[in-house]
């Protein structure tokens, strides 16, 4: 049946690692035109969106909506009435106390299709993430999920602690971080044990989770001390939380905690990124260049009708791969016309970049720097003709040491290189009070538009090199590097990164894995 209204889709987001998405979630927020989230959503999820998507945030971390909940179900309404596909991203799984029935319901009084995707729930992920395994064969055959914060118009409360004091299993309640000390007073007069275990799981698979094993009678004041605990946060209640932690493996992970700041273009952040988290890093997106088409292309296409007048096609970047390759496919050309031409790639990285296209580099030199490539190619350069392609801006010591060496260079802008006006307001504010630990600076571009945005700021935090000349910028800068990569790649600097992270334990910002036990 053809729909001639809209429809919303009800997308769990998990408890907070983005990548803990469903598939089906991920093929519906890649679809919808509207996202109204939580703010307990992770922002980064919403990458998933399409670049012309409307993003509808209904509250901030704490958890204060901006809106009443009869205001969201009148702007799902009206989004779906106007054909708009929606995706109404919730934390978790939409079905736990998430109010997705009062939400459905309006929906379904007005005849709008919709669809539930579920998502991992914080107490499912607590078992992953934290160690805790909410069921346990010797232990724990049940599980009861309970909120902690009931429905304020309510004048008595529905739940029955004494039924709960006696649950042979698992208690996991969400919501209870501002009422601990109503809920697990109610538990303890009931007759549930004061000394029984207990743990209080903060930001579930987030890179900063906090476990705190405590007892049940000890909940309230460790959400409050030494410095009170802010949602999301679960406690779990049981013998479950009391055992040995044979299943953590979150917080072992060699970047637990470390707050890392990527610099690189938005477009090339996605696998450094990747890398990052699973080492267990929290990846702070900041790119300090822009990356976007030439400002003409005549040039370009210009030098793609003469290619087989050239030796040598160079490439210093992988962007310089990607923007000429693709000019090329659109020019109704084919990879065919680099036949009689030799390929030179300045490292791995651009090398992969043209194996993407099927090609393979003639030559990659053993050191990843302009110099070493001019250094392979200057032993047979006399006579030769080299199209460099480039960006805007950028050294002139490769085509310079080519041609004294007596080749024939012409380069041509492939791409243009710029600086962002401004930073991320919510980047600053961190970096400012010392809130990131590591800034990956991958290029000597990259290191002058960082001191450009961040000014003095920028030595609250440690300094990751990509290469000797990028540490000789930055100290012309007055910025001295905390480490430099061996290997002049991104896998080099987050090699470097870790290296320092294991030599110097003390100077590491990670936050305490397990308190209180």
């Amino acid at each position: 049946m053809t729909q001639t209204a809209g429809r919303v889709f009800f997308v769990g987001a998990g408890p907070g690692d983005p990548k803990l998405l469903t598939l089906r979630g991920l093929e519906c927020l890649r679809r919808a035109d509207v996202v109204i989230y939580d703010g307990l959503v992770n922002a980064q999820i919403l990458r998933h969106a399409k670049p012309d998507a409307q993003l509808v945030c209904l509250g901030n971390r704490g958890g204060a909506r901006h809106c009443t909940q009869s205001q969201v179900n009148q702007r799902m309404v009206e989004y779906a009435r106007q054909g708009k596909v929606v995706v109404r991203l919730k934390g978790g799984d939409p079905a736990v106390f998430a109010r997705m029935a009062e939400e459905t319901e309006s929906l379904s009084r007005q005849g709008i299709p919709f669809e539930v995707v579920p998502g991992i729930t914080t107490a499912l992920a607590a078992a992953s993430y934290a160690g805790i395994p909410i069921t346990h064969r010797d232990y724990a055959s049940a599980v009861a999920l309970v909120t902690g914060q009931e429905e304020s118009n309510k004048t008595d409360s529905t739940l029955d602690f004494e039924a709960l004091a006696r649950f042979p299993g698992t208690l996991v309640f969400y919501m209870g971080v501002n009422t601990a000390e109503v809920w697990t007073g109610s538990l303890i007069r009931a007759g549930k044990p004061p000394e029984t275990p207990a743990a209080i799981v903060q930001r579930c698979s987030f890179p900063d989770q906090i476990c705190i094993h405590c007892r049940l009678d000890e909940v309230a004041s460790r959400l409050n001390s030494p410095v009170k605990i802010q949602p999301p946060a679960i406690v779990v209640v049981g013998p479950v939380a009391g055992l040995p932690a044979t299943l953590s493996w979150s917080d072992n992970r060699p970047l637990f905690g470390q707050r890392v700041m990527v610099t690189r273009p938005a477009e090339q952040i996605g696998t450094v990124a990747d890398q990052l988290s699973e080492l267990g890093a929290e990846v702070i997106v900041q790119p300090a260049i822009r990356i976007s088409d030439p400002p003409d292309w005549q040039p370009v296409d210009d030098a793609l009708e003469r290619l087989d007048k050239y030796d040598w096609l160079v490439f210093s970047s992988v962007n310089g791969v990607r923007y000429l390759l693709r000019r090329l496919m659109a020019s109704q050309a084919d990879l065919r016309r680099l036949g009689g031409v030799r390929l030179a790639a300045i490292g791995p990285g651009t090398a992969d970049a043209l194996a993407e296209f099927h090609l393979k580099a003639d030559v990659v030199p053993q050191e990843y720097r302009a110099e070493s490539l001019a250094s392979d190619l200057t032993t047979e350069a006399r006579g030769k003709r080299f199209l460099l392609a480039r960006a805007s801006r950028g050294r002139e010591v490769l085509a310079q040491q080519l041609r004294s060496a007596g080749g024939l260079v012409d380069q041509v802008v492939v791409y243009s290189s710029s600086d962002p006006a401004s930073p991320d307001e919510e980047v600053k504010k961190r970096l400012a009070s010392g809130r990131i630990d590591w800034v990956l600076v991958t290029s000597s571009a990259i290191a002058r538009s960082l001191v450009t945005m961040f000014g003095p700021d920028l030595r609250k935090a440690s300094l990751a090199s990509i290469s000797p000349i990028t540490s000789a910028t930055l100290r012309e800068l007055g910025h001295e590097p905390a480490v430099e990569a061996q290997s002049y790649t991104m896998t080099g600097v987050i090699e470097a990164v870790l290296r320092a992270a294991v030599v110097r334990p003390e100077a590491s910002a990670i936050a305490p894995k397990h308190r209180g036990e």
